[in-house]
């Protein structure tokens, strides 16, 4: 039998003597090996410009070492104390009336963990009906106080009595004291009231691994980095952008980290220890801040109703809202309204209607009671992050300036802090703020018999936020 050729890999193509595509000569396969070779740049084009979102935290708080794994701090409460939700014993017109307090009592330390009514007998209080259009209101003498009932007796000083009814729920705060001529004096005290808040740090890791062949295989690429660095860069690009993508980690759990709660899948995860979690900044404002919801304040009525809340807080002087950038075109619009030519967006200040001139359509802050600063922030308008969120969206968060004194549990003493800052694990054999490890045979690394370079990240840190009271989350 006469030995058989094989069909494949068939005739070769014939090139034509002219320029000119035919079936004979048309290459449909390209590939660098073919005719022609790219042209490529060397430099990497940086389509999103700064990625990282890490400056928040920088910007406000500081960071500080802790030894334990629990962080505890107290602060303090309020000097006067204010009842919202009584009720009186008597009807309308009576002399005297026991008032029963439904507000949640503070445990007392000198009765044991038990709670009692911050009022004393000889006090002088003034009683208001809680309606807003009613002008209901006595002033009285406290003459008994009830701690296992929490009630209080009054004898009002007015002729005509009472002047709210029994049903109706009223408010109640000391102003005073009166006694007469002879008497004995106060007979009990009232300690002071703190509230004691903790956090617990979490542990952060990341990592990058590259093969020992691929370090091989070297490629350059020239970049300009996040950090400012530029030059060029080889297999080691990946893991700069690892680093990074780490340090957005460390500044983004602590602003979106949340305790987890009993019986939560969280909880269950490992067995009985489980991931316990962390109060990152908006779990705690949400929970003991403010927050104004419903959309961003775009009229200066809004801004009212948070300065009338801050006055009622702890009132700090400079505050600094760090939003979105709708946000910030709301408080532009906002403000340029006020100039009596600004209807139409042409005059938002003062300037000399100079041709050459820019002009400027937006502010950095104003003054209206308390000073308010603004500045746009990033994490809120990545669109891979907080600013691609529609339903729950978070538009921005007021922040107090400048620090405030705390009683520091463990150093057993009082201390300035910022009201945001960073405590991390730290002792003075192990520094877990910022760790990175290199494990493998390849890269330098010479520790393990695997055929790679393996770069670890870890950290373990909480947030501490301070005075919550005094700061305020704007969500939709």
């Amino acid at each position: 039998m006469p030995a058989q050729v094989a069909s494949t890999p068939g005739f070769a193509l014939q090139p034509s003597a002219t320029r000119q595509t035919l079936a004979t000569n048309y290459i449909t396969d390209f590939n660098f090996l073919n005719q022609y070779l790219p042209d490529t740049y060397e430099k990497e084009f940086e389509r999103y410009g700064n990625r990282s979102v890490a400056s928040f935290l920088r910007a406000v708080g500081a960071e500080m070492p802790s030894t334990s794994d629990l962080i505890k701090w107290a602060e303090q409460g309020r000097l006067h104390t204010k009842y919202v939700n009584c009720a009186s014993g008597a009807a309308a017109g009576a002399d005297t009336a026991t008032i029963t307090v439904s507000d949640t009592l503070i445990p007392s330390s000198n009765q044991s963990g038990t709670s009692r009514i911050a009022f004393k007998v000889g006090q002088t209080v003034l009683i208001s009906d809680n309606t807003a259009a009613s002008v209901k209101s006595n002033k009285g003498i406290i003459t008994a106080v009830s701690s296992s009932a929490n009630t209080f007796d009054v004898a009002y000083y007015a002729a005509a009595g009472q002047t709210f009814a029994a049903t109706d729920t009223v408010s109640c705060f000391v102003y005073g004291s009166e006694f007469r001529k002879g008497t004995s004096g106060v007979t009990e005290s009232v300690e002071a009231s703190d509230s004691i808040f903790s956090n617990s740090p979490i542990i952060i890791k990341e990592k990058y691994a590259v093969t020992g062949s691929d370090m091989a295989q070297i490629g350059w690429i020239e970049v300009t980095t996040e950090n400012g660095a530029t030059g060029f860069l080889w297999y080691i690009k990946s893991e700069h952008e690892t680093r990074l993508r780490f340090e957005d980690y460390l500044e983004m759990s602590m602003i979106e980290a949340v305790p987890a709660e009993t019986a939560s899948g969280a909880i269950a995860t490992t067995g009985s220890v489980g991931n316990k979690g962390s109060e990152g900044m908006f779990y705690v404002i949400g929970n003991r801040g403010n927050v104004f919801s419903g959309g961003n304040p775009t009229a200066l009525s809004d801004f009212d109703s948070i300065i009338t809340r801050l006055d009622k807080q702890g009132a700090i002087e400079e505050n600094v809202l760090f939003i979105n950038r709708q946000f910030s075109f709301d408080i532009d619009d906002m403000l340029a309204a006020q100039n009596s030519y600004g209807a139409g967006g042409t005059s938002y200040g003062l300037f000399d209607n100079d041709k050459e001139m820019a002009l400027n359509l937006g502010f950095t802050g104003f003054r209206r009671g308390y000073d308010f600063y603004k500045t746009d922030w990033k994490y809120l308008n990545d669109a891979s992050l907080r600013g691609g969120i529609v339903g729950g969206a978070i538009n921005g968060v007021l922040v107090p300036a400048g620090s405030t004194t705390v009683y520091d549990q463990v150093l057993g003493k009082n201390a300035k802090r910022p009201f945001l800052h960073v405590r991390y694990r730290a002792s003075e054999t192990e520094d877990r703020r910022y760790k990175t490890w290199i494990t493998g045979s390849a890269g330098g690394a010479q520790n393990s018999s695997l055929d790679a370079m393996e770069v670890y990240f870890l950290s373990e840190r909480a947030l501490c936020t301070l005075g919550a009271n005094n700061f305020f989350l704007f969500t939709n």
